[in-house]
């Protein structure tokens, strides 16, 4: 059996997924002998790997640092195999209505395997605001929609992403502890949005509340950015019930009721 399956290899395939594994771990890009050191490939072959990636629209290429990156192709592909149908279209009004209601910039973002994926924003209108790349990562312990989604997860699955959780410290506000983790998820549920309170980003206040399909499971959350300044302990409040009231809309016309 295992000689019959051998024979029904594709090595560049293989090869060619590795690259795209490898590179889904490196925002920022690697170049064409950090890729072929890392997988151990020939250079010709990897050369030919990615030169085909970039013609087919996977990666792109910068001419002037001569990195390799991820394009969005992937994103779309994946966003295909979810269950909720549109999971996309059905957020991006929704996304744009939380934005011109609180004028900040309003987010959208799903789990990945390990972390949370940053998918689409609408930016806000004031002149100082936050700009995400679609495919970010984003950390399940200090951010508000890693807590709304982890919040709301069955316990196995929670469990198997806080396996995974290294709980970094960026600040002394940084929950660093499965303990007082699985606490604050406990007052994320009784509330219905979790906030980053400087968390992550000294200065910066994110508030989010999950997005619920049809049997409850948490397939995404959606969530604001903005500056301390702005977002005092009113503006806060009256956000957390725009947000809540939103994200409510999302779950209903995915089939959820309470």
């Amino acid at each position: 059996m295992e000689k019959v399956e051998e024979n029904y290899k594709v090595p560049n395939l293989e090869k060619g997924i590795a690259v795209l594994e490898y590179l889904s771990l490196r925002s920022a890009g690697e170049t064409l002998q950090d890729i072929k050191s890392a997988l151990d490939i020939s250079q010709t072959t990897a050369y030919r790997i990615l030169n085909t990636l970039v013609r087919l629209e996977y990666l792109y290429f910068n001419e002037e640092t001569k990195k390799y990156k991820l394009s969005r192709k992937l994103l779309t592909l994946g966003f295909r195999t979810l269950n909720e149908h549109s999971l996309l279209e059905t957020v991006l009004p929704h996304l744009r209505d939380l934005r011109d209601r609180v004028k900040e910039t309003a987010c959208f973002g799903v789990l990945g395997d390990e972390k949370g994926i940053f998918i689409e924003q609408a930016q806000g209108y004031h002149t100082f605001r936050f700009v995400l790349s679609p495919g970010k990562p984003f950390e399940l312990h200090c951010s508000a929609p890693g807590k709304a989604i982890m919040a709301y997860l069955p316990n196995t699955v929670r469990d198997r992403y806080l396996s995974y959780m290294t709980f970094p410290r960026y600040n002394d506000r940084t929950i660093t502890s499965r303990e007082v983790y699985l606490r604050e998820l406990e007052s994320v549920r009784k509330k219905g949005y979790a906030i980053d309170n400087e968390e992550e980003m000294s200065g910066v206040i994110c508030v989010g509340a999950p997005i619920l399909n049809y049997t409850g499971y948490p397939c995404g959350a959606i969530w604001i950015s903005g500056p301390k300044d702005r977002l005092s302990d009113s503006v806060i409040s009256d956000t957390v019930k725009v947000i809540k009231e939103v994200a409510g809309e999302i779950s209903n016309e995915l089939g959820f009721k309470k």
